[in-house]
């Protein structure tokens, strides 16, 4: 397809319940494996380990607010 300035027209990408809920990047945050040529950091550590506290609380939060509104 394409438009009147002859471009073509980019199509919709369909969105499934499935991917939806996928963890993607967050998920391989979490569970990805040690790369052993990156070097070991106390700073770059702690700054991991902030994050992953940091998205944990944001998803119970969510979580939280979704039971909070079904229970009402």
């Amino acid at each position: 397809m394409e438009n009147e300035a002859n471009q073509p027209v980019e199509k919709k990408k369909k969105w499934h319940f499935r991917q939806f809920f996928s963890l993607g990047e967050v998920g391989g945050y979490f569970f990805r494996k040690k790369d052993p040529n990156r070097p070991l950091n106390v700073n770059i550590r702690i700054m991991h380990g902030i994050n992953k506290i940091s998205i944990i609380g944001f998803l119970l939060a969510i979580i939280f607010l979704i039971v909070k509104r079904l229970l009402r």
